[in-house]
């Protein structure tokens, strides 16, 4: 789902009024079961009370559009509105059409539910979260991931999710769709105990959000997302047999997510923070699938610390490869996309646009209090023209998944850079005890040990000799570093630039007890 702005067309009006009136005549009385609650941006507001005066906002806010401080935050009217369902799907193909946009709204499931998110201040309950460090460290890493990547297997996820006739959000072919999805993740992370995959259940429609899981090892706690649609949309024709194959919306955003989890399970890659892949429900019609599982994430507290939305990445219509969209979304965390970019990603180039408001999926993020981000195919405006069609396929995205896999490695890079971040992990300490006759010696180890340092420590009666060495069992006269005071005393450190494994080797220079303790950190 794309929201882009254009002059208002003379027709626009006209067209909306002729199809509310078909409305009205075929549909005279809607049940009172058939409103709803949007929040809508201000142009698209506008535009609609154009050819429907009786949409009176029941409130309206000036929100924030980014983190930035109050004298420099760019700011947006949004209001909430209450129309029926089906009209709503009417104005929403209209603009469409017209405006070569989305609808740019969010869907509430109340009125209290939409007065809440106007509520919201966003940018200011961002501050108070942990902020990653957004240190560049992974060299040694995030290389490996991304060359093993291919633009192929992007190419067949696409095709896998556009054979189905269409994945709305309420038909069969939307839910078989979420199933397949599940299917597949579960199926990559075959072996591996640290990963599982659920579905996400809405009130309201059968369609499944699905969430893939990598446990962190020792800052689990803290959690980076990255998120696309899996539904897609035929704006004239949304039942049963209504064509919408989404090849570029956005079956290209979960094809290149899962092409970096393909990439990142085959490599071993274990994340310190927990990750979480998600396939949203129900985007299309107001971002339900995201909202209900940021507003569930919000409620249990659970720690967000990044997120970033892929929706449409395979359509190049610009010069620049990767537009960070900088409205609704985190300032600082875009820069940090950019930089990855830099480090990761060379030819690649990137440039910055806004897109208004609940352009997707981020925007459900960024609503709650997390930091988001959107990387996006083309500038505002340059957008895929078959999107929301028959003919949004592969075909007519060129053929080709180059572009998505751009996309991909962006992913993997922001994944495993924040998925390797946090609090330092703390030393291993290891404990050993015993005696030594004059001229015995007793090694130990190896101690796996990651980039820091290793210390040694020996208390004692007697007089017992300290050597530790890299890489091999130290000797009385090859080492990295001795101890040989005249007592059991002694204490010895080495660093390390590079995981290593390292030897400890006691001598008893007299007969001797010994009590050693070795702290390190660990790989």
């Amino acid at each position: 789902m794309r929201n882009q702005m254009r002059p208002l067309p003379r027709a626009l009006p006209a067209l909306l009024a002729v199809m509310l009136a078909g409305l009205c005549s075929t549909l005279p009385a809607m049940a009172a079961d058939n409103k709803t609650w949007i929040t809508v941006g201000d142009a698209a507001f506008k535009h609609l009370q154009k050819a429907a005066p009786q949409l009176v906002a029941r409130e309206s806010k000036v929100l924030r559009t980014n983190e930035s401080s109050a004298k420099m935050a760019a700011t947006e009217k949004v209001h909430l509105v209450e129309v029926d369902e089906v009209q709503l799907a009417a104005l929403s193909e209209a603009v469409h059409k017209e405006l070569k946009r989305c609808g740019g709204y969010m869907f509430h499931a109340s009125e209290a539910e939409g007065k809440r998110a106007l509520a919201t201040t966003a940018p200011l309950a961002t501050a108070l979260l942990s902020r990653p460090s957004y240190v560049i460290d992974n060299q040694t890493v995030v290389p490996g991931v991304l060359s093993q990547m291919q633009a192929s297997n992007i190419t067949t996820t696409i095709n896998d999710l556009s054979s189905f006739v269409n994945r709305y959000y309420k038909t069969t072919g939307g839910s078989d769709a979420s199933n397949w999805l599940k299917t597949k993740w579960a199926g990559m992370a075959t072996g591996r105990s640290d990963i599982s995959v659920t579905q996400f259940t809405h009130a309201g429609y059968n369609q499944k959000s699905v969430i893939l899981t990598i446990n962190g090892t020792d800052n689990a706690s803290e959690v980076v997302v990255v998120g696309g649609h899996l539904d897609s949309v035929n704006s004239s024709n949304t039942s049963e047999t209504g064509r919408a194959p989404g090849a570029d919306d956005d079956a290209s955003g979960i094809a290149s997510m899962t092409e970096a989890l393909r990439a990142m399970i085959a490599s071993g890659y274990k994340p310190r923070r927990t990750i979480k892949f998600m396939g949203y429900a129900a985007e299309e019609v107001g971002l339900r699938g995201s909202a209900a599982i940021a507003q569930d994430f919000k409620a249990r507290n659970v720690n967000v610390v990044g997120s970033m939305q892929l929706d449409m990445t395979n359509y190049k219509g610009s010069p620049s490869d990767i537009w960070i969209y900088t409205d609704y979304t985190d300032s600082l965390q875009n820069d940090f996309l950019a930089k990855l970019v830099t480090a990761y990603m060379p030819g690649v180039t990137v440039g910055y646009s806004k897109c208004g408001y609940a352009c997707s999926d981020h925007a459900s993020w960024y609503n709650q209090g997390y930091p988001a981000s959107f990387p996006f195919e083309t500038l505002d405006g340059d957008d895929n023209p078959y999107i929301h069609t028959a003919n949004d396929t592969y075909a007519n995205s060129g053929n080709q998944a180059a572009h998505a896999l751009k996309f991909a490695k962006l992913a993997a890079a922001y994944l495993i850079e924040l998925g390797s971040d946090g609090p330092g992990a703390a030393d291993r300490v290891e404990n050993f005890s015993g005696s030594l006759t004059s001229g015995q010696t007793k090694s130990f180890g190896p101690f796996k040990v990651g980039v820091g340092s290793l210390r040694a420590d020996t208390t004692g009666t007697g007089d017992t000799d300290l050597y530790v060495r890299k890489a091999a069992v130290p000797t009385t006269s090859t080492y990295t570093c001795k101890s040989d005071g005249a007592t059991s005393t002694e204490t010895c450190t080495v660093n390390m630039t590079a995981n290593g494994d390292v030897y400890v080797l006691l001598k008893g220079y007299k007969a001797s007890t010994y009590n050693l303790k070795v702290s390190y950190k660990p790989q």
